[in-house]
């Protein structure tokens, strides 16, 4: 099969991903070196240049996070169906309006609209953080190390690590079909297509917004791995109230829509009836405000430090 000279297949932005996946995953690596090496030399010359290397770092990876996004939605735009991830989640009678449900529909779309929003949130710190930048973003760039890693797609032995967004069809199926050179022109009235339950508006507002939420939280996470990384254990309360805030605002804002939703259009017979990911959405919530009502506690009496570390 691998002998065959295929017609009409668009591998050109298939390669350039495949670049920006490594390139990406690299760039994780580095920047959490850096910042871990600015932390650690906080107090010594070299902290500049180290921060340096991680502000670049993390630039890359975010300009590369957001390459693999705009590859994916131009390949989904034009239903090139040679990719296993158009093919299974893009089909001819989708309309426009669903391409974006579509593409996080999937578990490698989801990976990505979450790092997306970790990149978008790390460059935010990077010009707002000032001293808790190399901390906070060394831990941030650590977990994106994890999450990146679930989108690589590669074999390390008989292993294989995270499942690639990009992969071409022919190479994950054994159909009859490719051993047809033309096979792309044909794959268009099989395509799955966006499950007709999730053609919905929320599912074009909800998932971007839950997962902004979700993503928002890694950044309380990260501020209080750094009070203890420095052993500043009442400092980190100012700075990281109104990441909180934000986090608790937004991710409530997403639990409650999507409580509308499985009312409205879904299958689930209301929010509480039971699903799994609406309910699970609403701990880390409910974690988040304990956290929120003892770091004003902490910051007022000075009691409560640990309470708030823990949530």
């Amino acid at each position: 099969m691998n002998e065959i000279q295929y017609i009409g297949e668009h591998l050109l932005p298939g390669q350039i991903g495949h670049f920006l996946l490594i390139l990406g995953f690299v760039a994780s690596i580095l920047a959490t070196v850096a910042y871990f090496f600015a932390t650690q030399h906080r107090d010594l010359p070299d902290c500049k240049g180290w921060r340096n290397i991680g502000r670049v770092a993390f630039t890359t990876h975010t300009m590369s996070v957001i390459g693999i996004i705009g590859i994916i939605f131009y390949i989904m735009l034009n239903k090139y169906y040679e990719y296993h991830y158009v093919f299974q989640h893009v089909s001819e009678d989708l309309p426009f309006k669903y391409i974006f449900s579509a593409f996080w529909e999937g578990q490698e779309g989801s990976f990505l609209l979450w790092m997306f929003w970790h990149v978008v949130l790390g460059m935010i710190l990077i010009f707002t953080a000032k001293k808790w930048e190399s901390p906070v973003l060394a831990v941030i760039s650590f977990v994106e190390i994890f999450i990146h890693s679930m989108i690589l797609g590669i074999y390390i032995g008989e292993w294989k690590v995270g499942s690639n967004p990009l992969v071409l069809f022919r190479d994950v199926s054994p159909l009859p079909l490719f051993n047809k050179a033309d096979y792309v022109v044909q794959l268009g009235q099989f395509a799955d297509g966006l499950n007709p339950l999730l053609q919905n508006y929320w599912m074009t507002i909800h998932p971007p917004t839950l997962f902004l939420g979700f993503s928002s939280t890694l950044v309380p996470f990260a501020f209080a791995i750094a009070g203890l990384w420095l052993g500043k254990h009442k400092e980190w309360l100012s700075p990281v109230l109104p990441w909180a805030l934000f986090s608790g605002c937004i991710l409530g804002t997403g639990i409650l829509m999507g409580g509308a939703w499985a009312y409205e259009a879904l299958s689930f017979g209301g929010y509480w009836a039971w699903d799994p990911v609406e309910n699970t959405s609403l701990v880390p919530w409910l974690v988040l405000l304990g956290g929120l009502h003892t770091n004003l506690i902490a910051r007022n009496t000075g009691h409560s430090i640990k309470s708030t570390y823990i949530f």
